[in-house]
């Protein structure tokens, strides 16, 4: 079944029903605790961002995978993470942490394979990377495994008593851990991992960045930042400065947490940080909160792009017109799947009422806007 999760869209052409050429989004798909929707805005020439939902009747596999340098890690990932977590599923007799531990090491094994088989003819691969964000459900527990700085929030009925909560309040618990260095704990972090390099995390036209370059600290990818047989040799030194490094800067472990799940837990958000940058975590769950269910993704990339023309002082109708490439002067790559979740007691011990929903749907290659040249091919 997960041989559908290998069959991406080429590309989708935006426009139609939609308000914005570059935004593509589905309807409600079941899945076995619920139901959820994905909507993703292209701003970069190439779609950056992939993302993919993989359903069964017994589990649900969530992907969002924030490419940087280039589109080749993340759509790397997209053919090969799912892959991986159901093989290690099956030989270890069940979802864990240990198995998906064992499933981001075999994906980030297997694109650096990739990388020094191909990098001679094309040496800017070992440049590319990918943030990623895993959610994964299986027997009433939820996993989220994150790399970089996509994020995962959960929105959940406040508990009897809590703070600034009143009766009925919806409530944002974030699930992931942002690996940024602009987050100031994480940089320290970074810092005290390289004690004898002064230079290891610097701010660059005002934002904080490892080595100046980049700023996530986990990925997959990223190679030259990992290896440094990479960094030193003078084929690659064609297409980077080279950075003479002790020892690799960046880490392909993930941040992961188990958490059984609840009556209360009512829906989660995954995104990129495309839509957290111009939405808080409060925000987005306030939004979903008081919205029907129907075109949800959808409604919460619009109103991150809408805070986009708000900030740069611009009328939003203008923005939406705005095509792929130039886009990205005003936002990046924006990819966001709301899963909801329908409790009974069928799916909180791992049967669904759903029986038979196996389905994986993969978001496109590239959105392609009406009116874009590409539109004629």
């Amino acid at each position: 079944m997960l041989e559908l999760c290998r069959k991406p869209l080429k590309m989708w052409f935006g426009g139609g029903g939609n308000d914005d050429g570059l935004l593509w989004h589905t309807d409600l798909k079941p899945h076995a605790s619920g139901n959820y929707s994905i909507a993703v805005v292209q701003a970069n020439s190439s779609l950056e961002d992939q993302a993919q939902v993989f359903t069964s009747p017994s589990a649900t596999f969530v992907g969002v995978y924030d490419g940087h340098g280039g589109p080749e890690a993340s759509r790397f990932i997209t053919n090969h993470l799912f892959s991986f977590l159901r093989k290690f599923t099956t030989e270890e007799g069940g979802l864990s942490e240990e198995v998906i531990k064992k499933a981001f090491e075999a994906t980030e094994d297997e694109f650096l394979r990739v990388v020094r088989e191909s990098w001679i003819a094309r040496p800017q691969i070992a440049s590319v990377g990918s943030c990623c964000l895993l959610g994964a459900i299986s027997k009433g527990v939820l996993y989220v495994a994150n790399l970089g700085d996509s994020r995962a929030v959960l929105g959940r009925k406040a508990l009897e008593g809590e703070v600034n909560c009143g009766a009925g309040a919806v409530v944002a618990e974030r699930l992931s851990t942002d690996h940024n260095v602009g987050v100031e704990n994480l940089r320290k972090e970074v810092e005290a991992l390289h004690p004898d390099d002064p230079h290891i995390v610097v701010c660059t036209r005002g934002v904080w960045r490892i080595k100046g370059i980049i700023q996530v600290s986990r990925s997959i990818g990223d190679v030259y930042l990992k290896k440094p047989e990479f960094d030193t040799n003078p084929l690659f030194q064609q297409f980077v400065c080279p950075l003479y490094l002790r020892r690799p800067v960046m880490t392909a472990e993930p941040s992961i947490l188990a958490r059984k799940l609840k009556a209360d837990d009512l829906f989660l958000i995954f995104a990129s940080d495309g839509l957290w940058e111009h939405l808080t975590d409060e925000a987005a769950v306030e939004i979903i909160s008081r919205s029907p269910r129907i075109g949800i993704a959808k409604r919460l990339a619009r109103a991150a792009l809408e805070e986009v023309a708000k900030k740069r002082e611009m009328r939003y109708g203008d923005l939406r017109k705005t095509d792929k490439g130039l886009r990205r002067h005003f936002h990046d790559d924006i990819t966001v799947i709301v899963l909801y979740l329908d409790h009974s007691k069928e799916s909180q011990n791992g049967r669904s009422r759903r029986k038979g929903v196996y389905d994986c749907i993969n978001t496109p290659i590239d959105i392609f806007s009406v009116s874009s040249d590409e539109a004629d091919l």
